[in-house]
């Protein structure tokens, strides 16, 4: 005898929020996911929007401001141990 089983496949899940650890947190979290009745999850919330910019326009600037400051020979020099760290033959 041969049983099939039907799936409905959704939306991958929101893993950036942490489930908690209580087993009846988890079982009502569970349910308010299930019936739709969660809260959405906003990483930001609680956050200064000042300080969210203004970390946003150091990262996107780091980079750049470290290479221009460095001579050729340390350019090489980093980019010769990213590489080395990158393709070493140690398990990971």
């Amino acid at each position: 005898m041969v049983v099939q089983a039907e799936a409905t496949i959704t939306a991958m899940p929101d893993r950036s929020s942490k489930r908690p650890r209580d087993v009846n947190e988890l079982a009502r979290r569970l349910v308010d996911e299930a019936t739709g009745n969660a809260t959405k999850f906003t990483p930001d919330e609680g956050k200064d929007p000042a300080a969210v910019a203004l970390g946003r326009k150091g990262g996107l600037k780091g980079g750049k401001a470290r290479a221009a400051k460095m001579t050729p020979e340390q350019r090489a020099e980093a980019a010769k141990k990213a590489a080395l760290a990158r393709w070493s033959s140690r398990q990971r």
